[in-house]
C-alpha cells in the first residue's frame, strides 16, 4: 500500500505539475487606481495614458489601470497625493515631487532655488541626479514608506508670470500676488523675494487670474501653454530656479502582489513613459535631445510635425513679453536665497545636498 500511495505522488507530480492544488493562482483586481493632478492633454497626461495602454497590452487585459485626472482622488488637495497612495486609496499614481514635498521633506531637494539651474545644462544635471546616488537616495526612502518608485518623469523647468510689470531683478517682483504650489518652501522663496504668495488648488487658478484675484503664477511651459495661461499674463520671466521632477509610483503591497513577469512589464512601461514624459516637457528647450528621442521612437506628436516646435516663440507669438534672464540676472535673484538655504539645507539633509552636487558634477555636459 505504501509503494502504491509513492507512485500515485509521483505519478500525480509528473503529468499533473500545475495542479491547482499546488500553484497559487494571482488575484488581480478588476481596476487599478491612479492618481494624477493634471489632464491627458499635457506631457504628464500623455504618458500616463500611454503607461497605461502599455501595462494592459503587455499583461494581456490583467492589469488594468484607470486614470483619475485633476486630482479626483484627493478632492483637488495635490499635497495630499501622497498621503493616498500610501493608505492605497491610490495604486499607482505619476506624482509632482512638488505635491510630496510637504510629507517627504527630502524631495525639497529640487526646489532649492538656483541650486540646480546653476549648472551648464539643467536637464543634464537633474538627470544626473535621478540617476545618482541622491537619486538612490530618494528611491530608497519611498520604498521605507511602503511605496514604489517605477520611473522618473518631469513637468519641466518651472517659470514665472504675471500680467503688472516685466520681472528682471527681485525688486520687481515686490508686492506681487504669486500663486504657488502649496509647498512651504515655495512661500519661503517669494517672501524672500517681497511677493505676495498665496497657495490655491490648480483647478482655481485660471479663473483667479482672469479675476485679478492674483496677478501671477509659476509653472513650466508645459503646463502654462496646455492651459491657454497666456490669455491672462502679460508678462513670462525665465528665470528656472527650480525644476518640477515626478514620480511614476506603485503601492508596495500592490507591487508585491504581480509575479516577476508582470512586474518586468510595468517597470519597462513606467521606465518609457517616464522618459516620453520628459521629452515631451522639454521639446523645443534643450540641445535637441527630446526632439530626437521622440522621433527614434515614433512618439513624436502628430499636431507638431508640420510646425516650429519653439515654445519661447509660440508664447510671444500670443502677445507675452519673455524676458529670458542672463547668468549674471539669475545670480542676483540667488543672493537673496540664503535665509531659504540655511533653513532647508537642514531638512533636505545635507548628505542628500551633498550626493546631490556629487551628481551633478559627475554630468556629462
Amino acid at each position: 500500500m505504501r509503494k502504491l500511495i509513492m507512485f500515485l505522488f509521483v505519478f500525480s507530480l509528473t503529468y499533473f505539475p500545475f495542479s491547482p492544488v499546488f500553484a497559487e493562482e494571482v488575484k488581480y483586481k478588476s481596476e487599478y487606481r491612479l492618481a494624477c493632478n493634471l489632464s491627458e492633454l499635457m506631457p504628464q497626461g500623455r504618458a500616463v495614458t500611454r503607461f497605461i495602454q502599455l501595462v494592459r497590452e503587455g499583461t494581456n487585459g490583467k492589469v488594468n489601470i484607470k486614470p483619475y485626472w485633476m486630482g479626483q482622488l484627493y478632492a483637488g488637495k495635490a499635497t495630499n497625493e501622497m498621503l493616498i497612495m500610501r493608505q492605497n486609496i491610490g495604486d499607482f499614481s505619476a506624482s509632482s515631487l512638488l505635491n510630496w514635498a510637504p510629507q517627504f521633506p527630502e524631495v525639497n531637494l529640487f526646489l532649492l532655488p538656483w541650486f540646480i539651474s546653476e549648472q551648464p545644462d539643467v536637464y543634464k544635471a537633474v538627470d544626473a541626479i535621478e540617476a545618482g546616488k541622491a537619486g538612490k537616495m530618494l528611491e530608497a526612502k519611498v520604498e521605507s514608506m511602503g511605496l514604489k518608485v517605477l520611473g522618473w518623469g518631469e513637468q519641466g523647468v518651472r517659470e514665472v508670470t504675471n500680467k503688472i510689470r516685466p520681472i528682471r531683478t527681485p525688486d520687481d517682483l515686490k508686492g506681487l500676488k504669486i500663486r504657488v504650489v502649496g509647498s512651504p518652501i515655495l512661500l519661503d522663496i517669494f517672501n524672500a523675494l517681497g511677493a505676495n504668495p498665496t497657495s490655491m488648488a490648480w483647478s482655481e487658478v485660471l479663473l483667479a487670474l482672469q479675476q485679478g484675484a492674483i496677478d501671477g503664477q509659476e509653472n513650466p511651459y508645459s503646463i502654462f501653454i496646455p492651459n491657454k495661461t497666456y490669455e491672462f499674463q502679460q508678462y513670462m520671466t525665465e528665470w528656472g530656479y527650480v525644476v518640477d521632477p515626478l514620480f511614476f509610483t506603485v503601492h508596495g503591497g500592490v507591487w508585491k502582489s504581480f509575479p516577476d513577469d508582470v512586474k518586468k512589464v510595468i517597470m519597462d512601461a513606467a521606465q518609457e513613459c517616464g522618459q516620453y514624459n520628459k521629452a515631451l516637457a522639454r521639446l523645443g528647450l534643450d540641445d535637441g535631445s527630446a526632439e530626437k528621442w521622440l522621433k527614434e521612437h515614433n512618439l513624436y506628436p502628430e499636431e507638431m510635425k508640420d510646425i516650429d516646435v519653439n515654445p519661447r516663440k509660440f508664447v510671444r507669438d500670443q502677445g507675452v513679453e519673455v524676458i529670458v534672464l542672463t547668468q549674471e540676472e539669475r545670480i542676483t535673484f540667488r543672493k537673496r536665497m540664503d535665509s531659504v538655504y540655511e533653513k532647508w539645507i537642514k531638512v533636505i539633509g545635507e548628505d542628500l545636498v551633498q550626493a546631490a552636487k556629487e551628481d551633478m558634477k559627475n554630468a556629462k555636459y
